[in-house]
C-alpha cells in the first residue's frame, strides 16, 4: 500500500477545517496512519521546502507554514498519492474543480489549505521530515476487506468506492 503526506496548513487550521479535510480522505477509503499537530520551526519548514530554495516564492512558503499550527497527516491506500492529489485539486483555488478540497474551500494560491506529496520519492522524504522513523502505525481495519479487495486475475488490489453501489 502506498503512503503519502498531507499538511493542513495554518489557514486550514485557523478556519477549523481539519475535520472536514480528514473526513473527505477517510470517506474515500484512505487510512490515517499518522496524525500530528505542531508548530513548525523554520528549520523544519526549510527541510520540507528545500526543493524550492532559491525560487522567488520560497521565503513566502516558509513564512506562511511557520505562521501557525499545522496538522500533518500520513495516509495509506492503493494509489494514495494520485488519489489525494485529485481530491485536493489544482494549486490555485479559483482554478480547482468544484468538489475538490481547494475548489470548495480554498481562498488563494498561498492560502490553499493543504499540501500533498506529488510523487513516491517526495512522499517518502516528506513523511520522514514530519513523522521520522516509527512515527506512523501499521494496523488493519475490518472495513478494508470492503474497500480494498483482490479480484481474480489481477495482481493489484482494487479500490472500491464505499459511496457507490456495486455493479
Amino acid at each position: 500500500m502506498e503512503r503519502t503526506l498531507v499538511l493542513v496548513k495554518p489557514d486550514g487550521v485557523q478556519r477549523g477545517l481539519i475535520g472536514e479535510i480528514l473526513a473527505r480522505f477517510e470517506r474515500k477509503g484512505l487510512k490515517v496512519v499518522g496524525l500530528r499537530m505542531l508548530d513548525v520551526s523554520r528549520e523544519m519548514a526549510e527541510r520540507h521546502y528545500a526543493v524550492h530554495r532559491g525560487k522567488f516564492f520560497y521565503e513566502g512558503l516558509v513564512e506562511f507554514i511557520t505562521s501557525g499550527p499545522v496538522a500533518a497527516i500520513a495516509l495509506q491506500g492503493p494509489d494514495a498519492i494520485a488519489v489525494v492529489r485529485r481530491m485536493i485539486g489544482r494549486t490555485m483555488p479559483n482554478e480547482a474543480e468544484p468538489g475538490t478540497i481547494r475548489g470548495d474551500l480554498g481562498i488563494s494560491g498561498l492560502r490553499n489549505l493543504v499540501h500533498a506529496s506529488d510523487a513516491t520519492e517526495t512522499a517518502a522524504a516528506e513523511l520522514q521530515v514530519w513523522f521520522g522513523k516509527g512515527g506512523t502505525v501499521d494496523y488493519r481495519r475490518e472495513i478494508e476487506t470492503w474497500i480494498v479487495a483482490e479480484e481474480p486475475g489481477r495482481s493489484e488490489p482494487v479500490v472500491r468506492d464505499p459511496e457507490s453501489s456495486p455493479t
